[in-house]
């Protein structure tokens, strides 16, 4: 199987301008291709995972990515799927975010001798002068056309600034000038970024009489539709320090029963056929399908010593609920606990609920145990005196969800 036709079969592949040209430049590794990542963070997080892996397969049969850094677009922000204007970030949070950024795509794609690109928008974008602009890519953009992107419209409603009414002609001027510059012929992105990305297309025409390509990439939605990559306490980074390999792999180990095959095939390098093996797979067997989706995943991301850690943490809690050191954990100073903290206040500093009112639903609900034993006042306080034989408190939401507490004679630390 060629390499779009796996593509095709793994589901990832959502539109297309001229299919048989980007089938040809992709199967004879003749692909330059770009995907752009707004620095809108001090770190990636699931949704850019599948652009990642692409990029990865991609670079695997001999293609060459460019990794786009939108240190220019990200001062403006991108409407698409937003129903609120992003928050302004200044340049200092933008290129501190840049960084991050390119340490964490080195482990997906192989920046040595050439084989790929990494280059930040912010290059050519910030010099630029808007009158120059005005004349050199206003005339080629129909304001009309422009308002019927989906992007745009599901914005009008309640209010499109006209700074991120300019950014699809930002990202149409990146690929044009990736274009001139490096020979890109194919930008990837998701799938609501179609509009942009067309525009894109159409400058390079208009300007440069020369056509370039463009691919849409499957959205990664639940069985719900609705973006994967979210938690109680926010998204799911690829920095251990934000989201540990342990939670990373939780995440994916507790995917519904209908998402896993869909993962596996979208996210993993495992064999097409392995995964199709996999789908008649029901009850236990489909459980061992979503170790082996948390296992590959957390190993792409962290490496393969942190998957195996995770994996042994998450089957000792199931088997017999012991404490590992692996798992998410909050220390107080001793003597804080000493003294005694409150049920809320543990919920709510580990993160297993987003505030107090929340943590108190939890309880009232039965929700909550904390070392093997349900929780039912939402005012008891645990001490030093309750930790259990491995020197921890361990809390329980739901079936799931676990976090240690311990003592620390120094700082509290997260």
């Amino acid at each position: 199987m060629n390499t779009y036709e796996e593509l095709q079969a793994r589901g990832l592949i959502a539109q297309v301008t001229d299919e048989d040209l980007i089938k040809e430049l992709i199967n004879s590794g003749k692909a330059v291709f770009y995907i752009g990542f707004d620095p809108t963070a001090d770190s990636l997080h699931v949704g850019h995972f599948m652009a990642l892996c692409l990029m990865k397969r991609l670079q695997m049969a001999g293609n060459k990515p460019i990794a786009l850094l939108g240190g220019g677009t990200a001062m403006i922000g991108d409407p698409s799927g937003k129903t609120d204007m992003r928050q302004m970030m200044t340049k200092e949070t933008i290129n501190h975010n840049v960084e991050c950024f390119k340490k964490q795509m080195s482990k997906f794609i192989d920046f040595s001798e050439g084989k790929a690109l990494m280059v930040n928008n912010a290059d050519w974008l910030l010099d630029l002068n808007y009158i120059d602009l005005l004349r050199e890519v206003g005339p080629h953009f129909s304001v009309n056309r422009m308002l019927t992107a989906e992007c745009y419209k599901q914005r009008m409603e309640r209010g499109l600034s006209f700074l991120e009414f300019n950014y699809m002609i930002m990202q149409s001027y990146d690929f044009y000038r990736l274009f001139q510059d490096y020979g890109c012929n194919l930008q990837f992105g998701g799938d609501d970024q179609w509009s942009n990305m067309l525009g894109g297309t159409e400058l390079i025409r208009r300007k440069l009489g020369k056509d370039a390509s463009a691919m849409t990439i499957t959205l990664l939605l639940n069985s719900e539709g609705k973006k994967m990559g979210k938690t109680v306490s926010g998204a799911v980074w690829l920095d251990p320090e934000k989201t540990s390999p342990y939670e990373f792999y939780q995440y994916w180990r507790n995917v519904d029963d209908a998402d896993v095959i869909k993962c596996l095939k979208m996210l993993t390098f495992l064999p097409l056929e392995e995964i199709e093996a996999m789908e008649s797979w029901r009850g236990s067997e489909l459980n061992k399908a979503k170790e082996i989706l948390g296992y590959e995943l957390t190993k792409l991301v962290h490496g393969e010593e942190e998957a195996v850690k995770a994996q042994a943490a998450a089957r000792a809690l199931f088997a017999n609920g012991g404490v590992c050191g692996d798992i998410p954990t909050t220390s107080y100073p001793k003597a804080e606990l000493d003294e005694g903290k409150d049920i809320l206040t543990l919920l709510v500093d580990s993160k297993l609920a987003s505030s107090r009112g929340e943590a108190r639903r939890l309880v009232q609900q039965g929700g909550v145990s904390v070392n093997g034993n349900k929780v039912t006042a939402i005012n008891i306080s645990f001490t030093t005196a309750d930790f259990n034989d491995d020197g921890a408190l361990l809390i329980k939401k739901g079936k799931k969800a676990y976090h240690q507490i311990k003592a620390d004679e120094g700082g509290k630390v997260k």
